[in-house]
């Protein structure tokens, strides 16, 4: 079994209780962009890829993370970050020296985003259920990312 850095365990825990506290949404003032749908994924210098046995299931998390937060931000009728916020913050720890894992969990979430930004306009009560049903996968899919590869 490969150990996960204690900085991730913490960053998924994080995730965890912000699906279970509802994702309540934090008072920021707007950025003067419009809405920011990427994660911004800077240069790094090459370095040795280091595949994970969970980078599947972090690619799959960070395209949910996309997919709420352009729900929530559609649905909540405020601009809301903290959904951006935590996948830039699992990326930066998760991919620190390699570039290509941090193309991939970036180009998921923007995915993720894209997807529903193409079907939803408005809040409907499809757009709430689909985003209640992914907050729902994402806590269940950082579940057990902790518990197999958390140590």
């Amino acid at each position: 079994m490969i150990s996960a850095p204690f900085s991730f365990r913490l960053l998924l825990s994080g995730f965890l209780l912000l699906v279970a506290a509802g994702a309540v949404a934090q008072e920021t003032a707007p950025d003067a962009q419009s809405p920011q749908e990427s994660v911004q994924s800077p240069p790094l210098p090459a370095a040795e890829e280091k595949a994970t046995p969970y980078d599947q299931r972090l690619i799959r998390l960070a395209e949910i993370l996309g997919s709420v937060h352009y729900l929530r931000n559609l649905c909540v009728g405020r601009p809301e970050d903290s959904w951006r916020r935590s996948v830039q913050e699992l990326i930066d720890k998760e991919t620190a020296d390699e570039p290509r894992r941090r193309e991939r969990l970036t180009a998921a979430f923007n995915r993720g985003y894209r997807t529903f930004a193409s079907v939803y306009t408005t809040c409907t009560e499809p757009a709430t259920l689909a985003e209640a049903r992914y907050r729902a996968e994402g806590a269940t899919l950082a579940s057990e990312i902790i518990a197999r590869f958390g140590n």
